[in-house]
């Protein structure tokens, strides 16, 4: 059965024996204590050892503990350890400076080591209360993003699912998706639409980008021929059927980043550079970034993998293929970003290689 270390109290006082008559108090505390006797030795090793509270004295040459205690509010890492001011100087101007500074509470010299032994106790125990509330905030959250990312991921699926051939589309589209975005950023392309947490949103979103399949009818989605006219007019409303889903989840949750980003991948990412995509005949800047990228994503993911209307092409015979449709069907600084990550893209292919789906 595994321990839980004790808590650690930090005592920080010029005076070593003022130190030593704190810990002759504090026998019966159960924790461990640690020291510094100067303000600048108490932040460094305050921030190394991150003790769960910190007694601090006043009046001490360099930084007195008022500017100690605020130089540890500012800093992101010990900004949270209650500070309790244990010092000779007693005028209510001083008590006052103590808390404005971030101290949660104030005890003067001389103090009964009862007083001592009973704040400092109550501060441990809401410390301790205050870190395992925390903790549990921080695996429910974990928690919650992980049953949303499932969720997505799972409504994704559930449009490849009517179409089994594409077996591990969902998972090389996000990583395609993903790796595109970072050389674009890596490049210094698009940077008031790409960052680290809009890669993320693209890598998040990208699973819902053919979400609307599930309005096709079967006779359209599986045909193995070419599909007439007619039928390619309806397949093309997958998009419309995504963003009609996307539409419906915003007005229940409102409008997030998210929903923006999914949105501009479902409708975006059949459009073509030149206008000659659906839904919309959107043209060049009008084309949203999400869609661009997607579509270099999909557009490979289909022309390497088997399909039921075709075999799976080699890599070298797809690159050729779009590398017509470079200014055309595909954004030129978006192509030139992929043909740098060409590599990336074929050991992405062969690590989540299609699963032949058995179904009786």
């Amino acid at each position: 059965m595994t321990t839980s270390p004790k808590p650690l109290t930090f005592i920080v006082d010029d005076v070593k024996e003022n130190i030593q008559v704190a810990l002759n108090h504090l026998t019966n505390i159960d924790c461990d204590f640690a020291y510094a006797t100067s303000g600048e030795q108490a932040i460094e090793r305050i921030t190394r050892t991150n003790p769960q509270l910190i007694l601090m004295d006043v009046v001490m040459p360099g930084m007195d503990g008022y500017k100690t205690v605020q130089k540890l509010k500012t800093n992101p890492t010990t900004a949270k350890i209650p500070v309790i001011f244990l010092t000779a100087k007693n005028e209510p101007e001083d008590i006052a400076r103590g808390f404005e500074s971030g101290g949660v509470d104030y005890i003067t010299k001389p103090f009964s080591g009862a007083e001592l032994r009973a704040r400092i106790a109550t501060w441990l125990e809401l410390s301790s209360y205050r870190e395992n509330l925390e903790q549990e905030v921080e695996e429910r959250t974990s928690e919650i993003q992980l049953l949303k990312q499932v969720v997505i991921e799972a409504m994704g699926e559930l449009a490849e699912f009517r179409d089994p051939e594409t077996g591990a589309h969902i998972k090389r589209t996000q990583h395609y998706v993903k790796t595109l975005a970072e050389q674009l950023f890596k490049n210094g392309a698009f940077q008031q639409e790409l960052d680290p947490e809009g890669i993320t949103l693209l890598y998040k979103s990208a699973p819902l980008h053919d979400i609307g399949k599930v309005g096709i009818p079967d006779s359209i989605l599986l045909k193995p021929g070419k599909l007439s006219p007619e039928e390619f007019g309806e397949m093309q409303n997958h998009t419309l059927y995504g963003q009609t889903v996307i539409r419906k989840l915003e007005k229940r949750v409102g409008k997030s980043s998210f929903l923006k980003y999914a949105n501009d991948i479902i409708v975006g990412h059949h459009e073509k550079y030149d206008g000659s995509g659906y839904p919309y005949g959107l043209k060049g800047q009008e084309i949203p970034l999400a869609g661009k990228i997607m579509a270099i994503a999909d557009v490979y993911d289909a022309l390497t993998t088997r399909r039921v209307y075709k075999d799976a092409f080699p890599h070298e015979k797809v690159m050729g293929i779009m590398n017509d449709g470079n200014g055309s069907h595909f954004d030129p600084i978006v192509f030139n970003a992929f043909l740098e990550v060409e590599i990336d893209f074929r050991a992405i292919a062969a690590t989540y290689e299609d699963e032949e789906l058995i179904f009786s």
